[in-house]
């Protein structure tokens, strides 16, 4: 039987109910729901045929093994925690934003119906996204390994000290300054904190990595955009205040003085499905509510030259 797993942001009563209208609207197109059993506990399923009753598993990475989609009901946080689950075995994700942004999102609320009918239709793309691969080592030893899809953070874990570091690209050092962090972020990344911390915005398609100081205490502290297959370290001072690792605000590692995150493209993308091929600058516009009044450009469509 197919099966789409489902990923849910359970706080709020709307979305409760917007998450059991799926199932039913899955179920009628014989699509059975893959669930967590504690976002679940709530929704009421109604009179679900048995075979059609939503199948209850943790939420451990890898748990979309098996399924067709991963669908995503919230925000973007919602949608970084499902890319846990997704990532490991290649299961595309498709986010449906029942938040306030949600830049992730491949869809709105209001256009849930269209997103289901290419579900059961099988009417979308699929695309990779960049990701980062992230060691922490102390004295060389390893302390960590995680990753980002996203942006990977060093910042300072207190808020009375400057963090101290010192840059590293391909080997080689490149600056060394007083700072509250420094991000390394993907393209996807780029429209999250990065953005925030003065980052450009980079268009998904682009292949490279983003350094960004954060409240950097230099001259030359500004944002680099780098080569996709660099590889990226950022030493703390062994003299100064500890600091922590975070990748996605979901994965975080301390890091004592002196340590040393290195930081490369990922092995393992995050694959999201496209629904409409709407062109990035359109989302920008919508997600960002950018002004774009007295525009005279031709209107083309998607894909036209």
């Amino acid at each position: 039987m197919r099966e789409i797993l489902v990923v849910l942001h359970s706080g709020r009563e709307t979305n409760r109910r917007t998450a059991a209208a799926v199932a039913h609207r899955l179920a009628a197109s014989g699509v059975r729901l893959r669930v967590l059993g504690d976002e679940w506990a709530e929704v009421r399923n109604g009179d679900l045929s048995a075979e059609l009753t939503p199948r209850v598993v943790d939420g451990r990475p890898g748990c979309a093994e098996g399924a067709e989609v991963v669908l995503v009901l919230g925000g973007d946080g919602t949608l970084l925690r499902a890319a846990e689950m997704a990532r490991p075995v290649g299961v595309p994700l498709l986010g449906v934003n029942l938040g306030r942004v949600g830049f992730l999102a491949e869809a709105e609320q209001e256009s849930l119906d269209a997103a289901l009918d290419a579900i059961v239709e099988g009417g979308y793309s699929v695309e990779e996204r960049m990701t980062l691969d992230a060691v922490a080592r102390v004295d060389g030893e390893v302390l960590s390994r995680t990753w980002a899809l996203n942006e990977a953070t060093v910042e300072k874990s207190s808020r009375e000290r400057i963090l101290e570091v010192v840059l590293e690209v391909d080997g080689r050092p490149v600056s060394a300054f007083g700072c509250d962090g420094v991000l390394c972020a993907t393209p996807t990344g780029s429209t999250a904190y990065a953005f925030s911390a003065g980052g450009p915005l980079v268009w998904p398609q682009v292949e490279a990595l983003l350094l960004v100081p954060s409240n950097a205490h230099a001259l030359f502290a500004r944002p680099m955009v780098i080569a996709p297959d660099s590889e990226v370290a950022i030493e703390v001072d062994p003299g100064g205040p500890p600091a922590v690792l975070d990748c996605d605000g979901r994965r975080t590692v301390a890091l004592p003085p002196g340590a040393r995150v290195e930081l490369a493209r990922g092995a393992r993308p995050v694959r999201m499905v496209r629904l409409d091929g709407q062109p990035f600058a359109d989302r920008l516009v919508r997600k960002f509510d950018l002004p774009v009044r007295g525009w005279r450009g031709a209107e083309r469509t998607p894909g036209s030259h």
